[in-house]
């Protein structure tokens, strides 16, 4: 917490760069400081990816990994963006440093089903 404002870090695939986007305003409108993902890289950022050798792609991904994990240690909770249920394995792991940690989990979408 940062004062009164309790901190968010936003997970999930950024393939729903439009869910990420609407987290972010809902959660800062409730009076959270937002802490999100740097670039989407599977909508709307590719260049990012492209004219990269595998090792340096293979480093950069890392580097997002890590500080992502980061970005989960400056906050209080984590907040899933899991479109269709859908958590792929950066996200588990993503879920499961943040237990580890004593983070609060909350989910876009209900994973009792």
């Amino acid at each position: 917490m940062t004062g009164k404002y309790p901190v968010i870090t936003l997970c999930g695939s950024t393939r729903f760069k439009d869910e990420f986007m609407e987290a972010q305003k809902r959660l800062t409108l409730e009076g959270n400081i937002v802490i999100s993902v740097g670039l989407f890289g599977h909508s709307g950022d590719q260049e990012v990816w492209e004219n990269m050798d595998e090792g340096t792609l293979t480093k950069t991904k890392e580097m997002l990994d890590d500080m992502h994990k980061r970005k989960i240690d400056m906050a209080d909770g984590i907040f899933v963006i899991n479109v269709g249920g859908y958590i792929g394995d950066s996200t588990r792991s993503e879920i499961a440093y943040a237990i580890e940690h004593g983070k609060e989990v909350r989910y876009l979408e209900d994973i009792s089903k």
